[in-house]
């Protein structure tokens, strides 16, 4: 559920359907966030593609990292779970994403990843207080100007698609407690895990 009123699933159309059945090509389901942006879909093809801007220059490996960087500093679980299932899928065991999770800095990454996922967490807590040092200090580890860019702007993206889905009360969907247990638990850093069962799109009425 949401604190605000959604489109229901079963009664979606127009613009609000597809984008349902767009986020249910995906992930098989009509997921929580996209509930919630029933209500201005137009925003939804805007995040769309300010995300696909971003995430298109990154390494998807780089840029899951960074974004569960900053999805642990904005204390979102929809997100944390949403990336950590990334990452655990493609890229990790489950016991090295909780590790990762927990603390990256101890976890068995490289220095460089370790660098750009704490500069994450500073464009999070407080992008004012980042110093050009800090800046100097990416590049010390071999990123480029671009690459930095790309590093402060998916944090950066993430305080918006993260801070909206909890200001309006979206839970990580039901799908999220199939995961293990230990990886669950410090997936879930924020709002719990939503109860409801997931939905889909009903097929559209063939014509007679």
């Amino acid at each position: 559920m949401a604190f605000i009123e959604t489109v229901p699933v079963d009664q979606a159309t127009d613009e609000v359907r597809g984008m349902y059945e767009r986020a249910q090509g995906s992930l098989g389901y009509v997921p929580n966030w996209a509930k919630v942006f029933s209500q201005r879909p137009q925003v939804m093809s805007g995040w769309t593609g300010l995300l696909g801007s971003i995430r298109g220059q990154m390494d998807l490996r780089r840029y899951e990292l960074v974004t569960l960087a900053a999805a642990r500093a904005l204390r979102s679980s929809y997100c944390m779970l949403a990336h950590g299932s990334i990452l655990r899928n493609q890229f990790y065991k489950p016991e090295e994403v909780t590790a990762i999770a927990g603390d990256f800095s101890s976890a068995g990454l490289t220095p460089a990843e370790v660098a750009m996922m704490t500069f994450a967490e500073q464009v999070v807590r407080d992008a004012s207080a980042i110093r050009e040092e800090d800046v100097q200090g990416l590049r010390d580890h071999g990123f480029s100007d671009p690459e930095i860019f790309d590093i402060a702007a998916a944090a950066a993206a993430r305080c918006f698609f993260s801070k909206l889905l909890d200001a309006l009360g979206a839970e990580p969907d039901a799908a999220y407690s199939q995961l293990e247990g230990d990886l669950q638990s410090r997936l879930t850093v924020g709002r719990p895990i939503s109860q409801a069962p997931v939905e889909s799109v009903p097929a559209a009425a063939v014509p007679k």
